[in-house]
């Protein structure tokens, strides 16, 4: 939300990159958008884009025109609260640990949809 009003030039762009990573999740992974929470966010050197232009008495100028790659990172905080009542129900006297059926994903390891570049 504030990425969408703020004037700056660089918060659009960041903005689609934020809701891109929430559907990819929501679609490939079966996750709730509303459960996916920012847990890393980091911005790398890209490649240097090298370009000539013309100048007086046939000279040239050069320009450098450098790129970034954003990498966005989403968790899942439902999971963390089917551990924490998992673990509260392990810690009552006399349960047996057959019901219980937790499914995490982890989503830094593995990469692929969670990085979006």
């Amino acid at each position: 939300m504030i990425l969408e009003l703020m004037p700056y030039r660089g918060c659009y762009p960041i903005f689609k990159l934020v809701y891109s990573a929430a559907a990819n999740a929501s679609h490939n992974k079966g996750f709730k958008e509303t459960n996916l929470v920012i847990s890393k966010a980091e911005v790398n050197q890209g490649n240097t884009v090298k370009k000539l232009k013309p100048r007086a008495r046939g000279r040239s100028y050069p320009i450098k025109r450098s790129t970034c790659h954003i990498t966005i990172v989403l968790e899942d905080i439902s999971l963390y609260q089917q551990y924490e009542e998992y673990l509260m129900y392990l810690k009552k006297p006399g349960c047996s640990n057959e019901n219980i059926n937790l499914t995490c994903y982890d989503t830094y390891s593995s990469g692929g949809l969670w990085d979006k570049k």
